[in-house]
């Protein structure tokens, strides 16, 4: 289990920056050749970040390429594909149709490259109304995608909303994990909060987020790596009770029991398949309580 509490974005055409930012304790680094560079640099953030990825191929980042309408698309998965990285992330996502673009262009360079078939995932940013709407089918559209991530900004641009704080996000936010869980992949991960000096009002977000089913946060400066990560990361007690229902439920499965009570609360499949993935991200992080 790859644990994805933290994004940290980093801008691919600064050396310094990329490199840096694999060493701050995300638990995911994407690489930046999008948004965070401008057209005329395009090409040098490409011929930049092909030469840094030997170098970071221990860190596994993940790597946003500009999407597949732009005459960059295909020029930046030919300098990216390889097992230096973990997969790319697909901005601005509105069907299916641009996964199974990129999903199979990234195919055909994983053969000629020797990298084992689907060795890449492709992570699907979901920032305009029509890809919201599109959101389950897109989440669907191929075997490469573990999860979507929001994209909350160009998503109130898109929509014409003032704030992120207002009932929109709420519903675009809610829409996402229902999409997410009806396809049957991970929890989405939700955009960036942008004011980095708001820690307060980060982790307030972070927690909202948490609740709604989110599994992790975008970050964009390396002040919110901690205090998101903290959030989306179980307590020890959190862990401890999804070990007790784990290993009743299994029990009273075994028994031919399907509900059963721990700590006063009834629990069923949905609530012990939920202290499973608690349990398993436990595990992926290490914690004590979790041995």
């Amino acid at each position: 289990m790859q644990p994805r509490r933290t994004l940290l974005f980093a801008p691919a055409g600064d050396e310094r920056k990329a490199t840096k930012a694999c060493t701050l304790g995300a638990d995911l680094v994407v690489l930046d050749l999008e948004d965070a560079v401008a057209h005329a640099e395009k090409e040098r953030a490409r011929e930049v970040l092909a030469a840094l990825l030997p170098g970071l191929a221990p860190h596994r980042p993940l790597v946003r390429v500009n999407g597949v309408e732009t005459p960059w698309f295909a020029d930046d998965l030919r300098a990216v594909v390889s097992a230096a990285i973990r997969g790319i992330v697909l901005p601005k996502v509105e069907g299916p149709e641009a996964v199974r673009a990129a999903a199979e262009l990234v195919g055909r360079l994983e053969a000629e490259r020797g990298l084992p078939p689907g060795a890449l995932e492709i992570l699907p940013f979901v920032e305009t109304a029509q890809g919201l709407l599109a959101a389950e089918a897109i989440a669907r559209s191929s075997p490469r995608i573990r999860c979507l991530a929001f994209g909350g900004m160009d998503f109130l641009a898109d929509v014409g909303a003032s704030g992120g704080g207002n009932d929109i996000f709420l519903y675009a936010r809610s829409h996402l994990v229902v999409a997410s869980r009806a396809a049957g992949i991970d929890a989405p991960v939700d955009t960036v909060y942008p004011d980095f000096r708001d820690t307060e009002g980060l982790v307030a977000e972070a927690l909202r987020a948490r609740a709604l089913g989110f599994q992790g946060k975008i970050v964009i400066h390396p002040v919110q790596v901690e205090p998101v990560n903290r959030v989306f990361t179980p307590t020890p007690e959190e862990v401890a009770q999804a070990r007790r229902i784990v290993a009743a439920f299994e029990a009273a499965e075994a028994a031919g029991v399907a509900v059963i009570q721990v700590d006063g609360r009834m629990i069923e499949y949905p609530i012990a398949q939920r202290a499973r993935r608690t349990v398993a991200l436990a595990a992926a992080l290490g914690l004590d309580s979790a041995k």
